[in-house]
C-alpha cells in the first residue's frame, strides 16, 4: 500500500517526507499497534537504531512474549523458513 502526503501538509508540518514517517511509526508504536521489529523495519533502521531513537524521545521500550513471536514470524517470512 502506498500512501500519498501532499507537499503542503509537509510543508505547514514544517517536516520531511522521512520525519513525518518516523513520527506516524513512533505514534503506532506508543499506541502499541506496531511491534517493535515492525516499526524498525518501516523506518529503514536497525533494532538498535531504533531503540536508540526511542530512547531519544523518552519512548519506554514494550516488548513482550507477543512482540517476541510477532518478531519471530516476520524473521521467517524474511528468510523464509
Amino acid at each position: 500500500m502506498s500512501l500519498v502526503i501532499p507537499d503542503e501538509i509537509l510543508q505547514s508540518a514544517r517536516m520531511s517526507e522521512n520525519e513525518f514517517m518516523q513520527e506516524i511509526v513512533l505514534m503506532l508504536f506508543r499506541q502499541n499497534k506496531l511491534s517493535i521489529g515492525k516499526a524498525s523495519r518501516l523506518l529503514g533502521m536497525h533494532l538498535i537504531q531504533f531503540q536508540h531513537l526511542l530512547a531519544s524521545r523518552d519512548i519506554c521500550v514494550h516488548y513482550d512474549v507477543a512482540d517476541f513471536r510477532e518478531d519471530l514470524n516476520t524473521i521467517k517470512e524474511m528468510y523464509g523458513e
